[in-house]
């Protein structure tokens, strides 16, 4: 199972960007599923030998060689609220690379790849009890789907704020002025959080959306009310419930009062795919998360002094 997994991974590519994701299923204990997104997985494999080290973040299994590479292997089980699969012989690891590194998540069991509309996601009600490593949630067959926020697990072992250089302070120092007001869109709450937090070092105004959805009916609301009070600049996630960033691109360049408007996709996937749609949806930059300094200049030179 977990060679073939992947194999056919090229033919998912064509569901990006139509608000739609090909999306990894598994189990990490008991009868609940989970997922990831496809695209941060680069492979299934068996367990393999863990290095233990000593002090480590108790989310942290330990260490294993990947393809000649040395590479974190996180405990999602753990994270999740289960069991742990550190010492499970017959877990599984899935390699992922997203946020410019490399990792590996622990879980017991890899299943298969579905489909999932966008539209379907929704943001987890707090009664369901997964907690904010969770944010999303959709059906597929009638059974409950819970994506896996595994950017906020991994920066649940590194919280090292986001800050600007020493270079660009002295940089927005010397501006006449600020940059216009943000909407950011993200569905991870830490995600959010950390790029409102940056834009305020930059002394830069958010305005705050879960989705691409609210982050629309936002922009459409402000674009009927009295000017100045808008914004001039969307910086969005990619991967979101109900409209993805992809989808959020292509409806602003669609709507008259809007098509004008700056977009900036930030997003943990990479690649040279994911750069040629940002193209195609007419996106106006793309910054790969997180990177303080590339994403200050990349909105500097959105909105020049």
């Amino acid at each position: 199972m977990a060679g073939t997994l992947l194999e056919n991974v090229e033919r998912y590519t064509r569901l990006a960007g139509h608000n739609r994701m090909a999306m990894l299923l598994f189990r990490v204990g008991g009868e609940q599923l989970f997922a990831i997104n496809v695209f941060k997985v680069r492979e299934v494999l068996r367990r393999p030998p863990l290095e233990r080290m000593p002090k480590a973040h108790e989310l942290l299994a330990g260490s294993c060689d990947y393809r000649g590479q040395t590479i974190p292997v996180i405990d999602l089980a753990l994270a999740l609220g289960y069991p742990s699969l550190r010492d499970e012989p017959s877990a599984h690891l899935i390699v992922t690379e997203f946020s410019r590194s490399v990792q590996g998540f622990l879980v017991a069991d890899p299943l298969r790849i579905v489909h999932c509309e966008g539209e379907s996601m929704a943001a987890p009600a707090a009664a369901l009890g997964f907690g904010s490593r969770v944010n999303g949630v959709t059906r597929v067959d009638g059974a409950l789907i819970a994506v896996v926020d595994v950017e906020h697990v991994l920066a649940s072992l590194d919280e090292t704020p986001a800050v600007l250089s020493d270079s660009l302070q002295n940089v927005m120092a010397g501006r006449s002025s600020a940059p216009c007001r943000v909407l950011v869109a993200d569905d991870s709450t830490v995600a959010r959080r950390k790029v409102v937090d940056f834009f305020r070092q930059m002394g830069i105004e958010c305005v705050v959306a879960q989705d691409g959805r609210e982050a629309l009916d936002r922009l459409l609301e402000m674009a009927e009310g009295p000017a100045g009070e808008g914004v001039g600049l969307v910086v969005s996630d990619i991967e979101m419930p109900r409209m993805d960033g992809y989808a959020l691109t292509r409806a602003i360049r669609e709507t008259p009062g809007l098509r004008s408007m700056k977009v900036l996709l930030h997003s943990s996937l990479s690649g040279v795919f994911n750069e040629a749609l940002v193209r195609e949806v007419g996106a106006d930059r793309f910054v790969a998360k997180f990177q303080p300094d590339v994403l200050a200049r990349a909105v500097l030179e959105l909105f020049p002094d």
